[in-house]
């Protein structure tokens, strides 16, 4: 399996690394800062799962979110952000991410995520 974990925080990036880690060992992990780099990197390197941030700059993962999904249909998408309005969880899900989880992710939640994906 590979992952793909985005968010142009560092700390809160490495956070869900070490989290993912703690589950699934040393399977491929990339990073992106941005949507523009994860939109490169979904094209490129073809993770399974994709953990994504809303609040970015120059693409936000609202505008991500559709074009990774454009480049691979079937991909498993999960929102981690700090917005845990409705209206936020509500949209993501209609544009096609598997979950919104509210951050920061520990160990038990990350187990729980990927045993529903």
């Amino acid at each position: 399996m590979k992952y793909l974990v985005t968010d142009d925080s560092k700390l809160a990036r490495l956070s869900l690394i070490k989290s993912l880690k703690s589950h699934v060992g040393d399977e491929d992990i990339y990073q992106a800062t941005n949507g523009q780099e994860a939109v490169e990197i979904v094209k490129n390197d073809k993770p399974d799962i994709v953990f994504l941030d809303l609040t970015m700059p120059v693409m936000d993962g609202y505008e991500a979110l559709p074009r990774i999904l454009e480049l691979n249909p079937k991909l498993k998408v999960v929102v981690v952000s700090a917005d845990i309005q409705e209206q936020a969880k509500t949209k993501v899900i209609e544009l096609g991410a598997q979950l919104h989880v509210q951050k920061p992710i520990n160990p038990q939640k990350m187990k729980e995520i990927l045993e529903i994906l």
